[in-house]
């Protein structure tokens, strides 16, 4: 049987609580990562993630499989200004971001994360900025990797504290 490909595309409303059902899914089951009880107001933005889709530029991407099905979803950022993090990235100039990246389970590893980072690099370069910023923590090492192939350096300027939670900048050069 041939590999499933996969469609990058704006989620369509109607997939917007389906994507947060499984954005949840995902974040809470991340070892060291905080739990619903712990951070309800983090849990309760993954469950509204169609509400992003409001803020001026932002765009919520879908990874969809040529069987239809929801295999991942990550918001993208056309301007940091509209972001939403803690620290400096919002003040970031001529900058792309991209946050809550989310690959199924099941599906993890098969190349969806790349394909949705991938996509959001190059609206960044069609948006004409020169750099896109992310943010992760240590629960999220394996896609550390994943950042860091496609040329994402660590940028300590980035990081700051969610609660107890240390979060870590990455940016890529444009």
């Amino acid at each position: 049987m041939p590999a499933q490909t996969h469609t990058i595309r704006n989620a369509r409303p109607e997939e917007f609580a389906e994507l947060g059902k499984l954005m949840v899914q995902v974040y809470e089951a991340l070892e060291g990562f905080p739990k619903p009880h712990e951070q309800p107001n983090y849990y309760s933005m993954l469950s509204n993630i169609g509400d992003f889709t409001q803020k001026p530029g932002a765009e919520l991407l879908v990874a969809i499989g040529d069987d239809g099905r929801l295999a991942g979803g990550v918001v993208y950022f056309r301007d940091m200004q509209y972001y939403g993090s803690g620290g400096t990235a919002t003040q970031e100039q001529q900058a792309s971001g991209f946050r809550l990246l989310a690959v199924a389970p099941g599906m993890q590893g098969s190349g969806i994360g790349k394909l949705l980072t991938q996509a959001c690099i190059a609206k960044a370069k069609a948006h004409g900025n020169r750099q896109v910023i992310i943010h992760s923590t240590k629960a999220m090492q394996t896609a550390w990797g994943m950042y860091e192939r496609l040329g994402f350096k660590r940028s300590l300027d980035l990081d700051f504290m969610q609660g107890e939670l240390p979060v870590f900048g990455f940016r890529l050069m444009l």
